[in-house]
């Protein structure tokens, strides 16, 4: 399921770039996504069970974090670190997220940082920088910061996940998740426009479905479902077959070259998610 989602975002590039050459900016992009999957959940609950919209008012402090710090803030500083440096760059700094994912379950769920969790963060990382081209270089203390905040606000999602699903579904997370978040969004989304650049260009329009279903809505439902059956810092670290998905994505569908040292980050990628799933046996203490 871990895997699963991590394709779905990997392919993200696919509907964004036809939605950004429509005249959508970021932001107005990052509402239709939203919005699309508030929709989508929405009418799928009337349909399913209504009652899965009832929350406790006392609870609603999980939602304002997914909504608000793991898709608004999140979002709000990864455009900002893109708009200051390379796509690779950001890339590399949104995926310190696994790093915060590690330290805050550990302080929060009690989950163990394990040698082979280190490791294969270490190797996934640097797989990671491989991948999508990462060239190093000076990077101004703000890009450095916005950058390390995206990594942060992403990773929040783990944690403030994780703690949503002890007491609610799947499904009632998603909705509430982006409805905070496309509340948060719309005062500073131009949403009119949007929709005008949109309702001229078909294509824009399928690749906003695609968006909002296929690299939103299905990655939610299969990482958020994974959450139950996974540390959270394990899932993390698995969710980096996304770069990997992207680099291939961009090969196949955009004629992307393919250099060695993005062959080599895809196999790192791919040996960290291995090593992440070796059954690790534990000693059996003698008398």
């Amino acid at each position: 399921m871990i895997l699963t989602a991590a394709a779905g975002w990997g392919v993200i590039g696919v509907f964004t770039r036809p939605l950004t050459a429509a005249g959508l900016s970021a932001i107005q992009t990052t509402v239709v996504r939203s919005l699309t999957v508030l929709i989508g959940m929405g009418i799928f609950l009337l349909l399913k069970d209504k009652s899965l919209f009832r929350v406790k008012l006392k609870d609603f402090w999980i939602f304002l974090g997914t909504g608000l710090v793991s898709i608004v803030f999140f979002n709000v500083c990864y455009f900002l670190t893109i708009g200051k440096t390379t796509l690779a760059t950001a890339s590399v700094l949104l995926y310190t997220a696994p790093c915060f994912v590690m330290l805050m379950s550990a302080v929060f769920f009690k989950e163990k940082i394990t040698a082979q969790k280190i490791a294969a963060l270490v190797i996934a990382f640097l797989g990671c920088a491989l991948a999508s081209g990462f060239a190093g270089g000076d990077i101004s203390l703000a890009v450095l910061l916005t950058g390390i905040g995206s990594g942060l606000g992403y990773a929040s999602y783990s944690i403030f996940g994780k703690v949503a699903l002890k007491k609610y579904h799947t499904f009632t997370l998603i909705f509430y998740t982006f409805f905070v978040a496309t509340i948060g969004l719309l005062p500073f989304s131009n949403i009119v426009g949007a929709a005008s650049a949109l309702a001229v260009d078909m294509t824009a329009v399928l690749c906003a479905l695609g968006l909002g279903l296929i690299s939103t809505f299905m990655p939610y439902i299969f990482y958020t479902t994974g959450l139950k059956h996974i540390d959270a810092g394990k899932a993390s670290v698995m969710a980096f077959a996304e770069p990997m998905v992207a680099t291939v994505a961009g090969i196949l569908i955009f004629k992307e070259t393919l250099k060695l040292s993005n062959a080599i980050g895809i196999l790192l990628i791919f040996a960290a998610i291995v090593l992440l799933n070796i059954p690790i046996k534990k000693k059996v203490k003698q008398n």
